[in-house]
C-alpha cells in the first residue's frame, strides 16, 4: 500500500480544496471587460450543440504562455458542431447559460437534467512563468512521493468543475476500479482515482485506479439515463455525493397550498492534473442512446475474429515447446475445446520481446504448424519496455532514431522492468508508432506465423522501481509534452500501434487480435482488455462481475477475468465456479502465476473435469449467439455484457444487482446462482429470456475452425403471447471481407401465429454457407401439435419430425436441414 498514493496525498487534489471559493463570470467576445478584471486570466468558453443529443462545454486559456494538452486520436473524428453563446433550444433540449456566477443548465420539457458549475467548484490553473517562493510545501512546482521529486517544469496546471445530476441517486462507469457497479460516496475524502497502473494483487473495495481508465461515468432513473465523458488523459479524480433535496411544486390556485418533496441529487466533481476541460454531455434519454453517443465519438468496438471468441490457455508460462505440445494434446485427450495457447515473457530470448529463446523454442515455426494443423492459434506477450542492450535490434533501432520516452534533462528515460535496465518507446510519436507496427512483419518478427497473435502487457507503463511503480510524470514525451499529459493513453497507443501492425502483416486483409492491460476511451477499436492481476479467492471472482459490466458500459465490450484467479491456488470449488461464469462472459482465458500449481482443466479429478468440460463446451455452442452480438457492439454499440438496469431501466430493483447480467438482450446470467448450494453441480445457471430466439450450434468441436460446417439448432422461448424473434450474424470469421466486400449474412428469427419464419436483416450482405439449420427447440408451446411443415422460398414443402413434452411444454423439430442463407418457413398446426 505504501507504494501508492492516497488522495490526501496528491498535491493537486489537495490544493484543489483552495478554489471552493473562486468565482467566475462570462463576458461575451466584443463586449469591453471592466478595467478591475483586466489582471485576471481570461479563459475561453465554447459551448457546442452536437448532432444526436451530445453537448461540448471546452475551456481553456485564452491566451496561454504556451498551448495547453489537448487529447488526440482518441475521437474517431472532430465532432460537426454549431457553436452558441448564452441559449440552445432543440426539440429536445434547452441549454441556458448564466454569465454571472457561470452556470449552465440543461432541461427536457422543462425539467432540469444536468447543470455546471452549480456549486462553484470551477477552477483551472494557469501556466505562469515559475515565483521566486515555490511554495514547495503545497507542492505546487515540485512534488516529493518517498524517495521521488516530481518537477513541474510549467508549474500547478490542474483543471476541475462540478456537475449536478437532477433526480439521479444511481451513478455508473468510470473504470477501472475493483468496486461495486454503483458508485459510491466519497465524502470520506476517498475519491474515485483514473490513473494506469500496476498493482500486482489489488485490493477489492477500493477507488484508487487499476490498469485502465475511461472517463465516462453514467447516471440513471426510470425515465433518463444520462452521461459524462470528460475528456483528459492526465491523472482524474472524482468525487461524488448524493443527497435528498426539497424540490417544491407551486400551488395550481389561491386555495391550494404550495407542496414539496424530496428528490435525489448527485453531485459530481471532476478533477485533472493538466490539460485543458473538454467535456461530452451525453443526454440519452436511454442507456442504449448513451453507448451510441459515446461511440460517436470514440468509435465502437472492434468485431473481434472468431477464434478469439472461444476458450484460451494461459500460464506464466508454458516451459517449452514439448510443454506447449502435451497441453495441447491434454485438451484433446479429454475431449475439451479451446482455440488458444498462450506464451508469457519467459517464451522470449532474455525478456526481449519479438524473440524467441534458443534452447526452449528451437524452432517456433515448426510449433505453430503444429497448432496450425489442430487449427488452434498462439498468443505471444509483447509488452512495452524494450532492454537496454545495443547488441538488441530493436533497442538499437529505437536508440538511433531517438523514439524513446526522456527524462526531464533530455537523456532517454531508463526504468526497470522484466529484463532489468529498460527503455520506453514514446507511442504517443505517430512515426513510432508506425516503426513499431513494422517490427509485427514476418519477414522482421522471426519465427512469426499468420497465427500467432498477441498480448501487450506491462503498458501503463509499469515501472518497478518508479514513482508508484509507474514512469515518472516529468518525463518527456514527443512533441515536448510531460508524461503527466499522456499517461493514461500510453497503452492505448501501444495497442493501437501493434493492431495496426497486425493489419498491415496480413496487407489489410484479416482482423488482428490483441489483448492489452492498460486502456483508455476508444481502446474499444483495437482489440480486447482484462481485468489483471486478480487473485485466486471468491472475492476476487464476485467483484470481476460489476468490474466487466463498467468496462462494457464504457464501450469496451471484449473484455474478461483471469479464469481461476491469476495469484494463488483456487481450491476446486472456486475454479469451476470460475469457469462457468467466465463461459459466459466476452473474454474467456484461464490464466495463472508461475508460482500458482499448474491448472489445466483436466488436473483436479474426473468430476471436476466433467464440469469445466461441460461449461466450455456450452460456451462453444453458445458462439453463434455470442458472434452476433458482438456484431450488434460493432455496428450498433451495444454491449455485450449488460447489467440488468440497461434492459429493465424502469425497474428500480434492478439498479444496483451486480451478482447477475444479461448477455445481449436474450440470455441472463446470475453469479448468486453459482453459491446455492442445492444446485446441481452440472448446472450452470443460465437463463433465456421469453420472447427471443438464440442461434446456437448442435455440438462443440475441437475448435471454433473445426465448428465451421457444424449445423445451427434455435432455441426458442415465447413470451405471454407466443411469439419471439432473434438474429444472427455469419460472416467468414477473420477477414475484412464482411467491411470491404459485404460478404456477411445477417438473417432475423420470428415466431408469431404458430409460424417460425427465417428473413433477411441486411439485403447488402451475401455470404454462401453450406450449414444448415437443423433443430428447433421452441420452449413453452402449450399444445401438442397434429402436424408441422416447412416451406423454403421456392415453394417445396416438407413434413417435419417433431417431438413433444407434455410435462416441460417443449416442442423439438429434428431433420429439418434448412438454409442458413435462404428465406423459409415452419408452420405448425
Amino acid at each position: 500500500k505504501s507504494n501508492f498514493k492516497k488522495c490526501n496525498q496528491i498535491a493537486f487534489y489537495r490544493y484543489g480544496e483552495l478554489y471552493k471559493s473562486a468565482t467566475f463570470r462570462i463576458y461575451l467576445p466584443k463586449v469591453s471587460i471592466p478595467l478591475t478584471y483586466q489582471q485576471a486570466v481570461l479563459l475561453q468558453v465554447e459551448i457546442y450543440e452536437i448532432e444526436g443529443n451530445i453537448f461540448r462545454l471546452k475551456i481553456d486559456e485564452a491566451s496561454p504562455l504556451k498551448a495547453r494538452y489537448k487529447v488526440p486520436d482518441v475521437l474517431i473524428k472532430e465532432p460537426t458542431t454549431q457553436k452558441h453563446y448564452l441559449l440552445i433550444v432543440n426539440e429536445n433540449y434547452k441549454l441556458r447559460v448564466t454569465a454571472n456566477p457561470f452556470q449552465v443548465e440543461l432541461q427536457s420539457k422543462g425539467e432540469t437534467v444536468m447543470s455546471v458549475n452549480s456549486n462553484g467548484l470551477l477552477y483551472f490553473e494557469h501556466l505562469q512563468p515559475p515565483p521566486s517562493d515555490r511554495q514547495e510545501d503545497l507542492g505546487l512546482w515540485q512534488e516529493k512521493f518517498g524517495s521521488f521529486l516530481d518537477i513541474k517544469a510549467h508549474g500547478p496546471t490542474s483543471v476541475g468543475i462540478d456537475f449536478s445530476l437532477h433526480g439521479y441517486d444511481h451513478v455508473y462507469g468510470i473504470p477501472q476500479h475493483a468496486e461495486t457497479l454503483l458508485l459510491k460516496n466519497t465524502s470520506d475524502g476517498d475519491a474515485y482515482r483514473l490513473y494506469n497502473l500496476d498493482i500486482f494483487g489489488h485490493k477489492i473495495h477500493d477507488k484508487i485506479g487499476i490498469y485502465g481508465s475511461v472517463p465516462l461515468l453514467l447516471a440513471h432513473k426510470p425515465n433518463r439515463t444520462s452521461g459524462i465523458f470528460w475528456l483528459n488523459s492526465s491523472e482524474t479524480l472524482v468525487d461524488i455525493s448524493t443527497k435528498a433535496v426539497a424540490e417544491h411544486t407551486p400551488s395550481r390556485s389561491a386555495a391550494e397550498t404550495a407542496k414539496q418533496r424530496a428528490v435525489p441529487l448527485t453531485d459530481v466533481r471532476w478533477m485533472s492534473e493538466s490539460g485543458i476541460i473538454d467535456v461530452f454531455l451525453l443526454m440519452g434519454p436511454t442507456a442504449f442512446d448513451i453507448f451510441k453517443q459515446f461511440a460517436q465519438l470514440t468509435g465502437t468496438q472492434a468485431l473481434p475474429p472468431l477464434f478469439s471468441l472461444g476458450y484460451h490457455q494461459c500460464r506464466w508460462n508454458y516451459e517449452d515447446e514439448q510443454d506447449v505440445k502435451a497441453v495441447d494434446a491434454g485438451f484433446d485427450a479429454h475431449d475439451i475445446p479451446y482455440d488458444v495457447i498462450w506464451l508469457d515473457i519467459e517464451h522470449t530470448d532474455g525478456k526481449r520481446y519479438f524473440t524467441w529463446d534458443k534452447k526452449k523454442f528451437q524452432n517456433p515455426r515448426k510449433m505453430q504448424e503444429h497448432l496450425r494443423k489442430k487449427k488452434r492459434k498462439l498468443v505471444v506477450i509483447v509488452d512495452p519496455h524494450i532492454k537496454i542492450d545495443p547488441s538488441y535490434t530493436l533497442y538499437a533501432q529505437a536508440k538511433e532514431k531517438g523514439y524513446f520516452v526522456k527524462d526531464r534533462n533530455g537523456k532517454d528515460f531508463e526504468g526497470i522492468c522484466w529484463p532489468g535496465s529498460s527503455c520506453y518507446p514514446d507511442f504517443t510519436n505517430p512515426e513510432v508508432r508506425k516503426w513499431y507496427a513494422d517490427q509485427f512483419a514476418f519477414k522482421t518478427y522471426k519465427g512469426s506465423t499468420n497465427i500467432l497473435f498477441v498480448w501487450n502487457d506491462m503498458n501503463e507503463p509499469s515501472v518497478f522501481k518508479g514513482a508508484e511503480l509507474t514512469m515518472q510524470k516529468d518525463a518527456v514525451h514527443y512533441n515536448n509534452w510531460e508524461h503527466r499529459e499522456v499517461h493514461n493513453l500510453y497503452g492505448f497507443y501501444q495497442q493501437m500501434a501493434t493492431a495496426e501492425g497486425l493489419i498491415r502483416r496480413s496487407s489489410g486483409k484479416e482482423r488482428p487480435f490483441v489483448l492489452a492491460r492498460s486502456f483508455f476511451a476508444g481502446s474499444q477499436k483495437y482489440g480486447a482488455v482484462w481485468t489483471g492481476d486478480n487473485t485466486a479467492e471468491w472475492s476476487y471472482l464476485k467483484i470481476s462481475i460489476p468490474m466487466l459490466l463498467t468496462i462494457n458500459m464504457a464501450g469496451i465490450s471484449f473484455c474478461g477475468a483471469d479464469v481461476g484467479g491469476f495469484i494463488g491456488d483456487p481450491e476446486p470449488e472456486l475454479l469451476v465456479r470460475w469457469y462457468q461464469a467466465g463461459a459466459y462472459q466476452p473474454f474467456f482465458r484461464g490464466h495463472s502465476n508461475m508460482e500458482s500449481k499448474r491448472r489445466e482443466p483436466w488436473l483436479f479429478g474426473e468430476k471436476n473435469t466433467q464440469i469445466i468440460r461441460r461449461a466450455i463446451r456450452e460456451r462453444y455452442v453458445l458462439l453463434p449467439y455470442l458472434y452476433t452480438l458482438f456484431y450488434r457492439a460493432h455496428t450498433a454499440a451495444e454491449p455485450v455484457m449488460r447489467s440488468l438496469w440497461i434492459e429493465f431501466p424502469g425497474k428500480m430493483e434492478t439498479f444496483d444487482v451486480e451478482n447477475e447480467y444479461m448477455l445481449g438482450k436474450q440470455v441472463s446470467y446470475s453469479l448468486a446462482g453459482t453459491f446455492l448450494p442445492w444446485l446441481c453441480v452440472l448446472q450452470i445457471p443460465v437463463f433465456q429470456r421469453g420472447g427471443t430466439v438464440i442461434p446456437l450450434k448442435t455440438s462443440a468441436g475441437k475448435s471454433t475452425e473445426w465448428m465451421i460446417d457444424i449445423s445451427y439448432e434455435l432455441h426458442v422461448a415465447l413470451d405471454a403471447e407466443a411469439c419471439a424473434i432473434g438474429e444472427l450474424y455469419v460472416d467468414d470469421g477473420h477477414s475484412f471481407q464482411y467491411l470491404h466486400k459485404k460478404q456477411f449474412l445477417y438473417r432475423k428469427f420470428t415466431f408469431h401465429k404458430n409460424i417460425i419464419s427465417s428473413s433477411c436483416v441486411d439485403e447488402s450482405g451475401q455470404y454462401h454457407t453450406t450449414c444448415v439449420v437443423e433443430r428447433v427447440i421452441i420452449l413453452g408451446f402449450g399444445k401438442q401439435p397434429t402436424s408441422v411443415t416447412a416451406s423454403a422460398k421456392d415453394g417445396k414443402k416438407k413434413d417435419v419430425v417433431f417431438t413433444y413434452d407434455t410435462k416441460t411444454f417443449a416442442l423439438t423439430l429434428e431433420n429439418l436441414a434448412l438454409s442458413v442463407d435462404a428465406d423459409w418457413e415452419i408452420c405448425i398446426s
